[in-house]
């Protein structure tokens, strides 16, 4: 399982390369909710999500020869836009999995990085199973979204720099999809917070994996496409037995409704996945005592204007 030491370890590796996102208070939403409330804007970190952080951390891990096979990854968009940005950075060559349907503006963003995109698979299922065809036959260094130990490492920086900012928070409340960030950012925290994921109703493979005690399949189809993983992660799943507390859900609406008050009152112009946790505090699904200290973590604002369009105007 992944370590305290290992999530400084990469803090080290990536040190200097990313964004130091802002942390700032939100005192309407501590009005609403009777908390003391704080706002990890990781939707202001390079190529707009939180992904940089564990890709990096895994290219500073390759060998030469992996580095001159090139870099191969998953994603329904952050984590590819991330991996191509990273890539192109270092100089390598690298190919994204992606699936018929994602975001024409995630996967513009990612060709734009430099990548190539690969959309043969009709949806995310099929998309991991199309990954490891490809991974197996170009030899290239798998960068896995969520699912390696170096890649929640990585994310759990975002922890260490929710305790530098916010030293006595109660509760952190992490938004999760394959479980990459709330594994990491739990780990990081651990002892200090605790730590509340979030997930769609539509898109719940963390919560289904604990009731099962192992990842399971689902069909994720919310409209937060950053935290639509067909699975949680084995390595995720342990870290969030041993450290977060809960997972709750949110409906479709609650998202919406979140993504609007962020944009409209924190003047955030997040995604529906960087949504989640301010979702679950609006709707009251975060166990909170009064005057608690808590941190929601932001975790992203890659969103086609289309949809952003259609969800700030209620439609």
């Amino acid at each position: 399982m992944v370590t305290l030491a290992d999530v400084e370890a990469a803090r080290e590796s990536i040190a200097g390369r990313l964004h130091r996102t802002p942390t700032f208070r939100s005192a309407t939403l501590g009005e609403l909710t009777g908390a003391n409330v704080f706002l990890k804007a990781e939707l202001f970190q390079k190529t707009g999500s939180f992904k940089p952080r564990g890709v990096l951390t895994n290219l500073a891990a390759l060998t030469p020869e992996e580095r001159e096979r090139g870099v191969i990854g998953i994603s329904a968009g952050n984590h590819a836009q991330a991996l191509a940005w990273g890539a192109a950075s270092e100089g390598l060559d690298a190919l994204l999995v992606m699936w018929q349907g994602a975001s024409e503006a995630k996967i513009a963003a990612t060709r734009g990085y430099g990548a190539e995109v690969d959309l043969e698979a009709p949806g995310p299922t099929e998309a991991f199973a199309r990954l490891d065809d490809l991974t197996e036959q170009s030899g290239r260094a798998l960068v896995h979204p969520f699912d390696h130990p170096l890649t929640i490492a990585g994310q759990g920086t975002v922890g260490l720099e929710i305790l530098e900012d916010v030293p006595d928070a109660d509760v952190v409340v992490v938004p999760v999809g394959g479980g990459g960030l709330i594994a990491g950012v739990s780990t990081a925290v651990a002892g200090r917070a605790r730590v509340i994921g979030v997930e769609p109703e539509l898109s719940s493979a963390m919560h289904d994996a604990l009731a099962a005690d192992e990842p399971v399949p689902v069909d994720p189809i919310s409209v937060a496409d950053g935290l639509n993983a067909p699975f949680a992660g084995t390595h995720g799943l342990e870290s969030v037995r041993a450290h977060v507390d809960e997972v709750v859900l949110v409906t479709e609406a609650e998202l919406d409704e979140a993504m609007r008050f962020l944009y409209a009152r924190a003047k955030l112009a997040c995604e529906p996945a960087g949504a989640a946790s301010t979702a679950a505090l609006l709707a009251g699904k975060v166990p909170l005592k009064p005057g608690e200290t808590v941190v929601a973590v932001v975790s992203g604002g890659n969103v086609a204007a289309a949809t952003a369009a259609a969800i700030l105007a209620g439609r």
